[in-house]
C-alpha cells in the first residue's frame, strides 16, 4: 500500500463528546439525596477533541475523525470544532453522541463518568477513514473500541501512531491492545503509582512502543524510551500561568504539547517538557477551554 503526499500533520480518531461539569467542595462528594452545587455547565470535546482542538491551536494540520450522533450533542461538537477550526468528518453511529459527567473540586481534581452508549460491533466504515490515514504524518487514536480496528491499515501505511490510555491499571483488556500495538504511548500514572515504571518497562518489551510515558499530574512526568536507560528520565511539572480553575483536558494538552516536539523532531524528554508546559495551562481555564498557541508554549 502507498501512502499519498502528507497533508495533515496529525489524523485524531475517535473520543469526541460533550462533558457535563459539577462543581463540587471536595472528592468524594459526602452521600446525600441533594447536594447544592455551583452553575452546571456543558463543555463540547473530551479526549479526542481535545487533542484535535489542542493541536490546531498549536498551529498543526489536522483532521479529526469520529462515529458520532445526528443528534443536539453532537451539534455541540462540531460547533465546538469549527470553532477551533479543526476539519471534522463524521460518521453517524445511531447511538448518538457520546456525554460524561465530571465532578470537579475546589483544587481542580476530578471524577469523570463516561457512558458507554457505542455498542460493541461499532465500526468505522473502511472507506471512510482510509483517504484520510494515507495522508497522515501521525495519527492519535483514542481508546474507543471502534478505533482498534485501524491498527492493521495503519501498520500497512507505515504511519506513527500514538495513543492515550488515561489511567489504565495494566491489567484491563481493553487498554492492552492499543498499549502493544502503538508506536508512542501515554498513560496516567494515578491507578498504578509505583508500578509505574515496570509497567513503562512491559509496554516496551511486548509491544512495538519507542516510547512511553507517564504522567503524574503535580508530580510531573516520567518518559522511558526503547534505546534509553532502563529508568524512566522524570520531567518536573510546569507552575500554571495562572491560578488552576480545573484539570480536565490537562492530560490531552499534554500529549498535543508533546506531539508537537515530536513532529518538529525534538529528543523525548523536550517533548515531554512541552507536555508539561501545555498540560499546566489547560488547568488555568474551565471545561478544557485553555488552549496554548505556539508561541506561550515556546516560551517565545
Amino acid at each position: 500500500m502507498v501512502q499519498q503526499e502528507a497533508v495533515y500533520d496529525v489524523v485524531v480518531v475517535g473520543g469526541s463528546g460533550v462533558d457535563t461539569i459539577v462543581r463540587v467542595d471536595a472528592l468524594p462528594v459526602p452521600l446525600a439525596d441533594s447536594v447544592m452545587v455551583g452553575p452546571i455547565q456543558e463543555w463540547p470535546g473530551q479526549t479526542g477533541g481535545n487533542v484535535a482542538l489542542g493541536v490546531r491551536a498549536l498551529g498543526l494540520d489536522v483532521a479529526f475523525l469520529d462515529c458520532i450522533g445526528d443528534d443536539a450533542t453532537g451539534a455541540q461538537v462540531r460547533e465546538r470544532l469549527a470553532k477551533g477550526d479543526v476539519e471534522f468528518h463524521a460518521a453517524i453511529s445511531a447511538a448518538g453522541t457520546r456525554r460524561a459527567v465530571n465532578l470537579v473540586d475546589a483544587t481542580g481534581r476530578r471524577m469523570s463518568f463516561y457512558d458507554a452508549r457505542d455498542p460493541e460491533d461499532l465500526r468505522m466504515p473502511r472507506d471512510f477513514y482510509l483517504p484520510h490515514l494515507r495522508r497522515a504524518r501521525h495519527v492519535h487514536l483514542s481508546i474507543t473500541n471502534f478505533t482498534r480496528f485501524l491498527y492493521d491499515d495503519i501498520e500497512a501505511l507505515g504511519v506513527p501512531v500514538s495513543t492515550d490510555l488515561h489511567d489504565w491499571d495494566g491489567l484491563a483488556d481493553h487498554q492492552r491492545e492499543f498499549a502493544l500495538r502503538s508506536d508512542l504511548v501515554f498513560f496516567s500514572a494515578a491507578a498504578t503509582g509505583e508500578r509505574a515504571p515496570e509497567l513503562m518497562r512491559e509496554i516496551l518489551r511486548e509491544g512495538r512502543a519507542g516510547a512511553v510515558v507517564a504522567t503524574a499530574g503535580a508530580g510531573g512526568a516520567y518518559v522511558l524510551t526503547r534505546d534509553g536507560a532502563d529508568e524512566p528520565v522524570h520531567i518536573p511539572a510546569v507552575s500554571p500561568p495562572a491560578p488552576v480553575v480545573d484539570s480536565n483536558g490537562a492530560g490531552d494538552a499534554f500529549v498535543t504539547g508533546f506531539l508537537y516536539g515530536r513532529l518538529d523532531g525534538r529528543e523525548p524528554a523536550e517533548c515531554a517538557r512541552l507536555g508539561a508546559v501545555a498540560g499546566a495551562f489547560a488547568c488555568t481555564a474551565p471545561g478544557s477551554t485553555a488552549m496554548i498557541g505556539r508561541a506561550e508554549l515556546l516560551g517565545e
